[in-house]
Formats: C-alpha cells, structure tokens, sequence
C-alpha cells in the first residue's frame, strides 16, 4: 500500500507545482508592479523630504535677510515679500505679529485670524492665542482673556504652562494674591515648566511676599 500512497502523493505535489507555476505565470506581474511600487514611493520620499527641506532652508534665509533690515517698516515690509508655502504663511504672521509696536491693531487681528484657522496645527494656534492675550493686555476684558487662556491651558496642550503662568498673572490683576502664589508654587514644581518660567514665577511670589517651594528654594 506504501507504494501507491506515495505515487498518489508525488501526483498531489506536482499538481499543485504545476498550479502554482501557472499562477506565478498569470499573476506573476502583480508582484513586480508592488515591487515597482515600493521603490518608486521610497524614491518619493526622499524626493519630497530633500524638496521640503530645501524650501525650509530657502525660507529661514529669507527670515533672516528680512529680520536684519534697519527700521521696523523695512523689516516688516521685507517679511511681507517673501513668498510662502503652506503652513510657513503662520509661522510669517506670528513673526509679523510679535512687533505691536509698529501696528498693534493689524497685530492683534493678524493674531486673531490664525487662532481661528481650523487648518493649522493647534500648536500655531494656541501660540496666536497666547500671544494675541499677552499684546492685547488690559484691553481685552479680563474674562475674555481668563476664557480665551483657560481653552489652552488644559493637559497635553503645547503651551500650557505658559498659559498657566498668565492665568496666575490675571489673579493677581483681580487683587487674589494668595491664589495667585499657590498657582505660580504649583507652576514651579510642575516639571513641564521651563527653568525661565520657574525663575519667572519665582521672583513674582517673592514680590507678593510668598514663599517658593521647598523643593526649589535654596
């Protein structure tokens, strides 16, 4: 019986070669085409990073030319030429619009209109947002600006701590000085807090007579 059971076997297994042959043969060209695929995506990449960067190094330079141009006109006239793709067009507001000076009313609209592009990442917005309360100062409504911080200020937010630190300022505007210390205490012992905010928020709890933590006194 062996005998035949293997006859029946070699059979089975050349079958199934044969099979296999010809659906190599029929579809055989799927498989290079994925190959084709694969090399010519990777080729992409590299392409668009090294074009991508290059554009980046082209719009870095031009920042640079244009921030070391002599008055505040030339320089925001210089920034306002360069040309931009995507989302470089926040980045430029943002730097046009940390110079209130020269025309805080388009500052703070310029501002205004990127905290409300739903098309940029939150991390541009939030900074517009934080930057557009801190220009605007005691002309925004206090509320406005505990509103518009409070929004910023939650957990996993890029500037949180930031806008921590300026909701303890408000509290000190309101005359709530102890909340105002045990806000900045807090700020000091949270280890996203930068060191300069730290020091920052350090030297305002001695101002109000507080004391700064133990843990970062001495």
């Amino acid at each position: 019986m062996s005998n035949p059971d293997s006859f029946i076997e070699e059979v089975t297994e050349e079958v199934r070669r044969d099979r296999l042959f010809g659906l190599f043969r029929k579809y055989g060209w799927i498989g290079v085409l994925v190959v084709v695929a694969i090399v010519a995506g990777a080729a992409w990449n590299e392409w668009s990073k090294s074009r991508a960067e290059a554009r980046a190094e082209a719009f870095g330079d031009a920042l640079i030319d244009a921030l070391d141009q002599g008055t505040p006109d030339e320089r925001r006239a210089a920034l306002e030429a360069i040309s931009v793709d995507g989302q470089q067009g926040a980045i430029l507001q943002l730097i046009l619009a940390s110079d209130p000076q020269a025309d805080r009313a388009a500052t703070l609209a310029a501002l205004e209109r990127l905290a409300a592009d739903a098309t940029l990442p939150a991390s541009y917005r939030d900074l517009a947002v934080l930057r557009r309360v801190t220009v605007a100062g005691a002309e925004m409504p206090l509320a406005d600006r505990r509103t518009a911080l409070q929004g910023i200020a939650t957990p996993g937010r890029p500037y949180r701590t930031l806008a921590e630190e300026q909701l303890a300022y408000l509290l000190i505007e309101e005359g709530q000085r102890d909340a105002a210390i045990a806000a900045l205490q807090a700020l000091m012992q949270d280890q996203k807090s930068s060191g300069a905010l730290r020091a920052r928020a350090g030297q305002v709890i001695t101002a109000l007579g507080g004391t700064l933590p133990e843990t970062t006194s001495g």
